[in-house]
């Protein structure tokens, strides 16, 4: 008999609460143990309901998730994941500690209810064995100035980095960029996440990273110091237009699973730039990506894939390295310096 994962359920609105309960219950691989009305109810729950997992409303009156997750996971680490609307809110409480979020659905809508409940299911499964790791503070209000780890100057135009990541990926991708010189070579970027919450997302990291970050547009030239980020619900796919790089986003059918998919966006890499490239594989389920990362490492390209003990899901840098695909493996915190170190041996 499999082991049921124990969920409780925390958000303010009766009506999505009695939502989530009831049909969460009715999952045959799902126990819903119990519900909190709020923050304060949760901290009190938790530690006696003791729950696999808890779903959590992003906002809530008095204590918000955010709050909740700074005073929670310290003390009682459990992996979370957020239901929120549309709200930029999420990213800081990804930081806090939260392993993934899924969209509040418009129930008026046909069919939104079951595609949300199928994810929160799949998230809340994959939730249930992700590691979880010490809480940084990364959200930095500004852009900020380092000391870069080389002093070398990367003047190769035909150099490209291309980035794909999952679960746990909003953080680790923040952490390479983080670190990376306004002279780095162009980065094109796929991180699973649905429409609007990309382009968020890059305005967050556009804040934070010195370099510039925006969501990808169909024909967006590939620039250094600039990294682009797949929009959620396309497919992004690297092409060449005279000397420059450009991307291409289009609606298609979903690959390896997702749209945007890391398998497409590599495929078009290894075709287009070979060995000029620099792949790396960061934390996520599945497998999207290794295929697709194998395909560049084939072509000559430098490839990297994140340790197991920084990721949040060893997945997809795992299924990576099993199959050939990946060059050296490294911490999410040191990717930024192995793939400067290789820029400056190139």
């Amino acid at each position: 008999m499999i082991k049921k994962i124990k969920v409780l359920i925390v958000d303010d609105s009766m009506f999505f609460r009695t939502l989530l309960v009831d049909k969460l219950s009715k999952h045959e691989g799902l126990e819903v143990i119990g519900y909190a009305v709020n923050a304060f109810d949760a901290k009190e729950k938790i530690p006696l309901l003791k729950p696999d997992v808890v779903t959590l409303d992003v906002e809530m009156p008095k204590l918000n998730g955010i709050e909740f997750l700074k005073q929670l996971l310290p003390i009682y680490s459990v992996p979370v994941v957020l239901v929120s609307s549309v709200n930029i809110n999420v990213f800081d409480a990804l930081s806090a500690g939260a392993v993934d979020f899924v969209k509040k659905p418009d129930i008026s809508r046909p069919g939104n209810l079951s595609i949300f409940l199928a994810e929160l299911v799949s998230k809340i499964k994959i939730a249930s064995n992700a590691q979880l790791h010490t809480i940084k503070n990364t959200a930095l209000p500004k852009k900020h100035n380092f000391q870069q780890i080389t002093k070398t100057s990367f003047s190769a135009n035909n150099t490209i980095i291309a980035i794909g990541a999952s679960t746990g990926g909003t953080e680790a991708t923040l952490t390479v960029l983080r670190d990376l010189p306004k002279d780095i070579p162009g980065i094109v970027i796929v991180q699973h996440m649905p429409p609007v919450f990309t382009r968020m997302y890059a305005e967050r990291l556009n804040r934070i990273c010195e370099i510039d970050v925006k969501e990808a547009e169909d024909g967006d030239v590939v620039r250094k110091g600039l990294a682009l980020i797949a929009p959620g619900d396309f497919q992004m796919a690297l092409s060449k237009l005279g000397t420059n790089y450009v991307v291409k986003c289009y609606k298609a059918d979903k690959v390896s699973g997702h749209r945007p998919s890391v398998d497409v966006l590599f495929t078009s890499v290894a075709e287009v730039a070979g060995k000029n490239a620099i792949g790396v594989i960061l934390t996520g389920m599945g497998k999207d990506g290794a295929d697709g990362l194998l395909k560049m490492r084939k072509q000559g390209a430098y490839t990297i894939g994140q340790d197991k003990e920084s990721c949040v899901v060893y997945g997809m840098p795992m299924v990576a390295y099993n199959i050939g695909a990946v060059n050296v493996q490294a911490s999410c915190e040191n990717i930024a310096s192995v793939i400067q170190k290789h820029l400056s041996e190139i």
